[in-house]
């Protein structure tokens, strides 16, 4: 962090025109028809309502009502039209709109292609211009519209853009902001002819609109991720930032080189991570012929795979895990995959191992030590593609109870989630304008429970809906309000829209949370439309901390993101968010420098919008493998696995839940989590922090065993080792030791004791987060 740095003669003048030149709004999307031009004309209609002067041209509505409304209040500069292949084009009348000069053009179509005599060939050079001239532009743009993303779409939905712009373009906009819809909408607005007969054929398939759904989504994680990290850097912090996985695997010129490589491929792209491969080498050593053939044959399989390459220079063995840990740590690497050691207990004792001096080196990342396959030498750890289930299974009667489930499942409400950043992102605004729209086609929508926390705009938004009056409760001497489940079941509405999914109830209420009232309605019959915040899903809770600072308390299970019919995803901006809070159109003014300073500021902005955008990304990969597992575009996961948490009493081992759950989840594995206690041992306190634990299990859809511990017996490490063989686990994941080298030479401890006793399978060591290295 360098605040007092003199600027140089370049970077001022940079500055001065940067004043001068007009700024750049690209609203991107997954496809045509997902709201774009609504939205652009929306943020032109609020910028007017400000006092900025706004104009539109070459603007396409679609003779869409809902868009059309919003070009009323907008003054038009007419465009240039002119006829291709039988379709009507727009360009945009430079001069016109040089001599009108607004503020801001609002401009649809930012890969449009002019007509041959125009002054410029492509839309993007006429915006360049404007901006050059002092006007600003927001504008809207498809995903596959994108040179580089083009080329991904047509491969895996045959949908080819007619005209793209160059893979560099959203880095000249001061904001890109993601205008999200679900497959399910986009179909329901292709059956209502609200796209006209210019519907791709290609764009009416629901797996097409999800690849290119998830397309969008991860590319807009990128972009916000390379704005983190500069965030980052301008501060001077260092290390992980906790929002994307970035995975370094560690090589040798050595034939299990190749499956370390293939190994940290597999984790990489479930996690959606970034790949990178080091290996280090002696200078003043030349390579033996085998090693040189071991070097070229890692290399191939790099380029291949797509990820980054180093060979770093090496002195002296011992100087190993540190270079390892510092390259690490500059590179931001959230894991670090490597080998198990080749030396006995007493040989590391004696020696040291290079896994156990990374292991006492690292902050803040963890570290997949690979199963030692050295007794199968040159075996192939790729996933086996699994037998086919037998066909026969389709024509087996189903039994009472599986039929039972199945009506229960018809009978079910759908539910849809609204999920955001953080608060103020215009989830319940987007919540009511969806129950006002399906409202006025007829169906019986009513609010259960609106949190407007004073936003005279989404108050407004209630329009002509029914609210159901909450019910009173008494507490503690205190009259407090609640959802009245039992009215809303008693009134039997099509849709309830109810606010705030993560919301804990008043105690004494028949259900706990508010997410357990949702599903009571929907096991009722009842749709139901709500809200909730990416900080608030369970098995993201310490990412949160990790980002933020803070412990978010009320939480909702992952489960409930599954269980939902739809989810979207409303973005908006770090910029555009926390303008909203100077405005005072999120919380009330005493609490807006509180909020800018501490939760809202602009680099937990940035980290949580990643963060719902990867969450929604994986979602909608999910379900694109239940739809066909080939369109999935992190690739097919064949290998059955079979993970294994080892927990103590500390405050620890919720991190080591939520990793597991989520590693299990991503691989479509089962997972246990294991305790291990002295039988003897039957304190109060031990007893309730269990119960915390088999909760926390219990919400992710897991369980914890608890397992005695005799005296004389087997101890801790033999005893979880029993477990792992009986479970055939593939994945063990512990918590990192942090007890002082000296008691690991009297006393091993179970980290040690499995890497030296558990080498068959891998093991994930978890780095506790310290946010001061």
């Amino acid at each position: 962090m360098t605040p007092y740095r003199r600027k140089t003669p370049e970077e001022i003048l940079y500055s001065i025109m940067r004043l001068h030149r007009g700024r750049l709004k690209i609203l991107i999307g997954a496809v045509s028809g997902s709201g774009k031009t609504y939205h652009m004309l929306r943020e032109g209609n609020l910028l007017k309502q400000q006092g900025i002067d706004v104009v539109i041209c070459a603007v396409s509505t679609m003779r869409r009502a809902d868009t059309v409304e919003q070009t009323l209040e907008l003054e038009r500069v007419p465009s240039i039209h002119w006829w291709k292949d039988g379709k009507e084009q727009k360009d945009l009348p430079l001069e016109a709109l040089l001599a009108r000069n607004p503020e801001v053009v609002l401009v649809d179509g930012l890969a449009h292609r002019n007509r041959k005599e125009a002054q410029f060939r492509t839309r993007l050079e006429d915006i360049r211009y404007l901006m050059d001239h002092g006007i600003s532009v927001i504008t809207t743009i498809n995903v596959y519209e994108l040179e580089g993303e083009d080329e991904i779409v047509f491969k895996l939905t045959g949908i080819r853009a007619e005209d793209t712009v160059p893979s560099d373009t959203l880095e000249l906009a001061d904001e890109v902001r993601l205008i999200d819809v679900s497959p399910e909408t986009m179909l329901k607005r292709i059956d209502e002819g609200i796209l006209g007969d210019r519907a791709n054929p290609a764009m009416c398939r629901r797996g097409n609109l999800g690849v290119l759904r998830e397309i969008a989504l991860r590319l807009m994680a990128e972009g916000v991720n390379d704005s983190l990290e500069k965030h980052r850097e301008a501060q001077g912090l260092v290390g992980p930032s906790g929002a994307a996985e970035r995975i370094l695997v560690s090589a040798q010129y050595h034939w299990n080189g190749s499956l370390h490589v293939r190994r940290g491929q597999q984790i990489a792209r479930r996690l959606n991570g970034e790949l990178m491969v080091v290996t280090f080498v002696r200078p003043k050593r030349a390579l033996t012929k085998e090693q040189q053939v071991f070097k070229r044959s890692i290399q191939k399989l790099v380029e291949k795979v797509d990820a980054a390459f180093e060979e770093i220079p090496l002195a002296r063995l011992r100087k190993l895990p540190a270079l390892l840990v510092r390259y690490a740590t500059a590179n931001n690497v959230t894991r670090i995959v490597m080998g198990h050691s080749n030396r006995n207990r007493w040989q590391e004792r004696w020696q040291g191992s290079i896994a156990n001096r990374v292991l006492r080196k690292t902050r803040n990342i963890d570290v997949f030590i690979m199963a030692d396959r050295a007794a199968h030498a040159g075996e192939r750890i790729l996933p086996v593609k699994p037998k086919p289930r037998a066909g026969a299974d389709t024509f087996r009667r189903l039994s009472t109870g599986e039929i039972e489930k199945k009506i229960e499942t018809i009978r079910r409400g759908t539910f849809k989630v609204y999920i955001g950043a953080a608060p103020g992102v215009g989830k319940t605004f987007k919540m009511l304008q969806e129950g006002n729209l399906l409202l006025g086609k007829g169906i019986d929508v009513v609010v259960g429970l609106l949190e407007t926390h004073g936003r005279k705009e989404t108050a407004q938004q209630v329009g002509q809906l029914p609210i159901v009056p909450r019910a009173k409760l008494s507490y503690q001497s205190a009259r407090l309000e609640e959802m009245d489940t039992d009215a809303i079941i008693a009134r039997q509405p099509d849709v309830v829209l109810v606010d705030e999914l993560a919301h804990t109830n008043v105690p004494g209420s028949r259900d706990k949370k508010r997410y357990e009232d949702v599903i009571r309605l929907l096991n009722s019959g009842i749709s139901v439309i709500s809200t909730v915040n990416v900080q608030h899903l369970e098995s993201l809770n310490d990412a949160v901390e990790q980002l933020t600072g803070v412990r978010v308390r009320e939480t909702v299970p992952d489960a409930m993101l599954k269980l939902a019919d739809e989810v979207e995803l409303i973005d908006v901006t770090p910029q555009m968010l926390q303008q909203r809070m100077r405005e005072g159109k999120i919380y009330a003014a005493e609490k807006v420098d509180q909020a800018l300073g501490s939760f809202f500021k602009i680099g937990n902005l940035i980290a949580l919008r990643e963060l719902a955008l990867r969450e929604l990304a994986d979602d909608v990969d999910e379900r694109l493998e239940a739809w066909d597992r080939n369109t999935s575009l992190r690739g097919i996961w064949r290998r059955q696995e079979t993970i294994f948490v080892c927990v103590d009493l500390g405050p620890r081992s919720e991190r080591l839940i939520r990793r597991g759950f989520r590693i299990a989840h991503r691989l479509k594995a089962a997972w246990h989590v294991q305790y291990v206690g002295r039988s003897d041992d039957t304190d109060s306190e031990r007893e309730k922090r269990l119960e915390t634990l088999r909760q926390l299990c219990e919400r992710l859809g897991g369980k914890l065993e608890a397992a005695p511990l005799a005296r004389g017996g087997d101890g801790i490490g033999e005893t979880l080792l029993k477990r792992m063989t009986e479970l055939n686990a593939t994945l063990l994941i512990v918590g990192q030791s942090r007890r002082p080298l000296w008691h690991s030479l009297i006393k091993e401890t179970v980290v040690h004791f499995m890497l030296r006793r558990a080498r068959g399978i891998d093991m994930l060591i978890v780095a506790d987060y310290d946010r001061t290295s």
